[in-house]
Parts: C-alpha cells; structure tokens; sequence
C-alpha cells in the first residue's frame, strides 16, 4: 500500500498503527473515489473486501420487497462496517446494501488481509468493540420502530437539520422504514398545527419547540 493512504489510514484509525500495512496489504488496495449514490455493496451479494473510509459517509440498510428500505447505521472515517465484518467473519453473502451518501474515498481491504489484521490485539479488540457499539445502536432502532409511534419518530427526524431544509417525503419514509403515503399524512398534519411549512421537496421549521415536545413524549 502506497505510503500516504497507510499514514492516513493509521492516523484515522489507530489501532493499526501496530500492523505494517506496507508489508501486509497488497498494491491493488489502492484508495477508491465513489460518488454520492454509488452502491458499495448489496444484499446477497459477495463480500469483496473490508472498507476502510478515508473520506466521506456511508448509509447501510437493509431493503423489503417492495422496495422500502430501512437504515441501519452509517459509517464515517475511523469507522469500520459491521456488515461487511459479519459477512467475512461467517464467510457469508452480505446481509445489507450500502450506498455512499456523498463523495467518498475508501480503501478496500481484502479479505485475507482482514482476517491476519485480526490476529492483532489492538485491531481484533476494535473490531469487538465496534460490534458492541453498532448493537447498541442497532437495539436502539429497533426500540424506536418497535415501540415509539411514526409520528413521534418523524418529528425527530426533521430536527437537527436546520429551519430550512431540501427532503422528499420518499427519503423521510425510507429512512423511518415506511411508505411515503403515510409520511405525506403526517407531514400535512403537522403543517396544520403550525409546526411547518411545506414547499416542494423543502420542509421550513416554524415551531421546532412543539416538534421536540412531540419526539420526547411517550404517549
């Protein structure tokens, strides 16, 4: 591996300041440039390697029949996949599909490579780690689809973006798991309490206080 992606890779990621990358990845793991909406991988299909992302951000979700799709977490520099790391710790297709939401540079490491990087402890203990991190997070979705009601969960999701924000319903409903009828529904309510306003493909905040009342209640 070229020199300058093996020091920025140990400056993202610590734990494999202790592995020689020179000497354990191959040249052909070379850093990659996506753009935004590139699929990285998809359900079913063979894992190619271990992405390790220098720039950029990656959505992984999983997808229903009917073309729904629900995220399950995304991944950002000093990050690792869990799909992709379950995928080559069972030697298994890949469970979930990831696309690159905006333009990302990675680098893939082969799989035999990943499995000798995990004869390191610091690196086989972030990885550990990181399934830790990603069950919460995942234990997390699944208490929120499971048990907060979609109007609440939509009202959180419109926070934290801004007053003024560029969305189409179809994206609010794939990142709630839903279909984009019932989120046009609910978006039309809150714009009749006065909460926002809505314009074509934006969505204007105009009472942020009554939608984080909304998010936070558990009625």
């Amino acid at each position: 591996m070229p020199d300058p992606f093996a020091s920025e890779l140990k400056r993202l990621y610590p734990e494999l300041t202790g592995l020689d990358l020179a000497a354990v990845a191959p040249s052909s793991a070379a850093a990659v440039d996506v753009p935004a909406g590139a699929v990285l991988f998809s359900e079913a299909s063979h894992c190619a390697g271990f992405p390790l992302l220098l720039e950029g951000e990656v959505k992984v979700f999983r997808s229903s029949p009917e073309g729904r799709q629900l995220e399950l977490y995304r991944v950002v520099p000093g990050e690792l996949c869990l799909a992709s790391s379950a995928s080559l710790f069972r030697s298994q297709p890949m469970a979930a599909t990831a696309i690159a939401t905006r333009p990302t540079r990675l680098v893939l490491i082969p799989p035999a490579v990943f499995e000798r990087w995990l004869a390191t402890p610091s690196f086989r203990s972030f990885v550990m780690g990181m399934f830790a991190d990603r069950m919460a997070d995942l234990a997390g979705l699944i208490d929120a689809i499971a048990f907060r009601r979609l109007d609440q969960r939509l009202a959180a999701s419109l926070l934290g973006r801004g007053p003024d924000f560029p969305v189409t319903h179809q994206a609010l409903a794939d990142e709630l798991g839903t279909v984009r009828e019932i989120v046009t529904r609910l978006l039309r309510r809150f714009e009749r309490e006065g909460w926002i306003e809505l314009a074509r493909e934006r969505i204007r905040i105009l009472d942020s206080s009554a939608l984080r009342t909304l998010a936070g209640s558990v009625t």
